[in-house]
C-alpha cells in the first residue's frame, strides 16, 4: 500500500466494498499500518453534499475507495431510472469533489462494464467508451458511471491529483443480492434453481434463448484487482492508460453462455431437472466480454474459477436465514 494510511471505503456494506474492506483488514493483520474509515448509509448519506463535506473535513482520509453505488438488475434499472441516475451522480459528485476539497490526493472509483456502447466490438476495449449508443435498459446508470470516470480524469487534469477508475465485468460472490426482482443474472439463477430443488420441481425456466454470453468475476478477485490498481506507482498507471481514457477494465477474459451458466449453477446446487429456455423473453446484448489486456500487461489475473466461485457463493447463500435449505 502507498504511504498514506487513513483509508475511507465508501460503500463498505455492499458486496464489493465489503470484499475490499476484508482485504484491507487482512493487510492490517499482517502488519500494514492501515486505519480504516467506514460509515453506514444511516450514518452518512452520500447523496447529501453537506454531510459528505463535513465528513471529509472531519476525517481527512489519505485515500478514498469509492465502491458506493445504487445498483440492480435489468428490472430495477427499467423501473427506477431516475433513482439510478440521480443517486449515482450525487454520490460520485459529492465524494470525489469533497475528497479533493479535503486534500485527498489518491482515489479509486469503481464503475461498470455497462459504460460501453451496446454494439461495440468484442472484447470491449477501454477506448470504446463514448463511441456509440448505450444499452437503453440501463442507460441512466451507465451515464452516471461514465460521469464518474470523467470526474476523475478532469480533477487529475485540472488539479494534478491521482484519481483512478476500474471497470469490472459482471460481479458475483458472498454478499450478492438475491432478490427475486432486483438481482443480476447469476444470483437470480442461484435463487431460482435453489427454489426449484427445495420445491421438488423437475424443470427451471430461464429467460431468452440461453445463447447470450457473459463474463463473471468473483468479488474477491475484484477486491484484489482494485487494490492492485490502487497500489500501482503513478508513473506505471499513467504509462498504461491515457489521460482521456484512464479507466482500466477488470475481468477474467473468458465468458460463458447463459445456458452454460445455468447448467453450472444446477450442477453446483445438485438440481438434476431440465433447464428450459423461454425465447419469448428478450436476450439483451448477445455478448459482453471485457478486454483485460491493460491489466494483464501490468501483472494481474483473476484466480477464482467460475464453478468454484459459484460453489462458494451458494454456500454463503445457504447460510442466510431466507434460503431455508441449510438444514438438508
Amino acid at each position: 500500500m502507498v504511504n498514506a494510511r487513513r483509508i475511507y471505503v465508501a460503500g463498505h456494506g455492499g458486496m464489493v466494498g465489503s470484499a475490499i474492506l476484508r482485504k484491507l483488514q487482512q493487510r492490517r493483520q499482517v502488519g500494514d499500518e492501515i486505519e480504516l474509515i467506514t460509515r453506514t448509509s444511516a450514518e452518512l448519506d452520500l447523496t447529501d453534499q453537506a454531510q459528505v463535506q463535513a465528513f471529509m473535513r472531519s476525517e481527512r482520509p489519505d485515500i478514498v475507495v469509492l465502491a458506493a453505488a445504487r445498483v440492480g438488475g435489468i428490472h430495477a434499472n427499467n423501473t427506477y431510472p431516475a433513482d439510478f441516475i440521480y443517486e449515482n451522480l450525487m454520490i460520485e459528485c459529492n465524494v470525489i469533489h469533497q475528497a479533493f476539497a479535503a486534500g485527498v490526493k489518491r482515489l479509486l472509483q469503481l464503475g461498470s462494464s455497462c459504460i460501453y456502447p451496446r454494439e461495440t466490438g468484442q472484447p470491449m476495449r477501454e477506448d470504446a467508451l463514448l463511441t456509440g449508443p448505450l444499452e437503453p435498459t440501463n442507460e441512466p446508470y451507465a451515464i452516471a458511471k461514465i460521469a464518474g470516470i470523467k470526474l476523475c480524469e478532469s480533477y487529475n487534469r485540472q488539479h494534478g491529483v491521482d484519481y483512478r477508475s476500474v471497470m469490472p465485468t459482471n460481479l458475483y460472490g458472498p454478499g450478492d443480492n438475491f432478490h427475486p426482482e432486483n438481482s443480476h443474472v447469476l444470483p437470480a439463477l442461484i435463487r431460482r434453481i435453489h427454489e426449484a430443488l427445495s420445491e421438488g420441481l423437475d424443470e427451471v425456466m430461464i429467460w431468452g434463448t440461453g445463447k447470450p454470453r457473459r463474463e463473471f468475476l468473483h468479488v474477491d478477485d475484484m477486491a484484489e484487482a482494485s487494490l492492485f490498481v490502487l497500489d500501482l506507482p503513478r508513473d506505471v498507471y499513467e504509462a498504461n492508460t491515457h489521460p482521456m481514457q484512464s479507466h482500466i477494465n477488470v475481468g477474467t477474459g473468458r465468458d460463458v453462455s447463459i445456458a452454460e451458466l445455468a447448467a453450472t449453477v444446477a450442477r453446483v446446487i445438485g438440481f438434476d431437472g431440465r433447464i428450459v429456455c423461454d425465447p419469448s423473453k428478450p436476450d439483451g446484448t448477445m455478448q459482453k466480454l471485457m478486454d483485460i489486456s491493460r491489466l494483464t500487461d501490468m501483472g494481474w489475473r483473476a484466480r477464482i474459477g467460475l464453478e468454484d466461485g459459484i460453489r462458494q457463493t451458494y454456500e454463503w447463500f445457504l447460510d442466510q436465514p431466507e434460503s431455508g435449505l441449510r438444514e438438508r
